[in-house]
């Protein structure tokens, strides 16, 4: 179609013939075969220069929308095309936390300016989903494992502590063992979480039992219940260091075990990532300011000790 509309517009076999990088014979080839599949002329070429005919000249006009729609799509398919190779597509738990990833993303466009960092959170099986179907290059959650297809490459170990609303019997010590927390109010995170598993599997192989008042699917939602003295929780301390710098709430180290939550960097396995994404996974590793030095061991210190547990997804040791 695209050469027939060549052919009509340039009013010559010859010059569309050199427009579509083909020889003068197979263009007069194709129009004859246009010819012969729709049964009419669409070209009187007895005449010098050859006459559109009546079923030619609509047959053009049918063509050349066609065309320039098919021309269209295929620009709009190569700018997409174009735009995702310079996207790196990241899939989140929330808990990452939006402040957190928002430096690694400017301080990685001021290096790469023409690479575009798409950031998206959601609930951990959602991110095992969209980078399992590529449509993720890369996912950041805890307690992550890797299976057949996804990698996980070590990121963060984050000590969790006991957290208190201010108001609260036991706000403002120091450290306490997991027993004085037996029988007390707890806001805790939502039963399908592994962390929620984690933290209930260490309360009850320590014989603690608390009363659980709420549960959440995210940290932020549980500071905030925290923070009205709903009960107590055990958050990675590095998530609640805004409000320990504000005093809205206040935290106690944990004597005897060291709980440890894992976070990492999973990818499809067994696939190329590119420079890029190399490049940005390598920056998100060798940052050591993504938390307060105060608020967390070194993440060597923290995870050697990770290394070191029984458990390769929450450190649960006595010191």
């Amino acid at each position: 179609m695209k050469v027939f509309c060549d052919v009509v517009t340039r009013r010559s076999f010859s010059r569309a013939a050199k427009d579509n990088q083909i020889t003068q014979s197979a263009t007069s080839q194709i129009i004859n075969q246009l010819e012969k599949r729709l049964g009419v002329k669409l070209l009187d070429r007895s005449k010098r220069p050859f006459i559109v005919t009546d079923e030619g000249r609509q047959y053009f006009e049918g063509c050349h929308r066609l065309v320039r729609q098919i021309e269209e799509l295929e620009s709009g398919i190569r700018h997409l095309s174009d735009a995702t190779e310079n996207t790196i597509r990241v899939a989140s738990i929330y808990s990452v936390g939006l402040s957190t990833m928002r430096h690694f993303v400017q301080n990685f466009h001021e290096n790469n300016p023409n690479i575009h960092v798409q950031l998206e959170y959601h609930h951990p099986q959602k991110v095992y989903e969209l980078v399992t179907t590529g449509h993720a290059h890369l996912g950041l959650l805890s307690y992550a494992e890797s299976t057949k297809s996804i990698a996980a490459i070590a990121w963060r170990a984050e000590p969790m502590v006991i957290v208190f609303s201010n108001e609260h019997p036991l706000a403002h010590r120091q450290e306490l063992s997991l027993h004085a927390l037996h029988g007390l109010e707890m806001v805790a995170f939502s039963r399908d979480l592994r962390i929620s598993q984690e933290i209930r599997r260490v309360l009850t192989n320590h014989e603690v039992c608390p009363n659980i008042v709420m549960e959440f699917d995210n940290i932020e939602t549980l500071k905030r219940a925290i923070e009205i003295n709903t009960g107590f929780s055990i958050l990675p301390k590095a998530h609640v260091h805004r409000e320990l710098t504000s005093g809205s709430l206040c935290t106690a180290d944990i004597t005897g075990p060291t709980l440890i939550r894992p976070v990492s960097i999973i990818h499809r396995d067994n696939i190329p990532l590119g420079t890029d994404i190399e490049n940005f996974i390598e920056m998100l590793i060798d940052d050591e300011n993504i938390f307060p030095v105060s608020a967390t061991e070194t993440t060597a210190t923290a995870l050697l000790n990770l290394s070191t547990s029984n458990s390769p997804l929450l450190a649960d040791r006595q010191e």
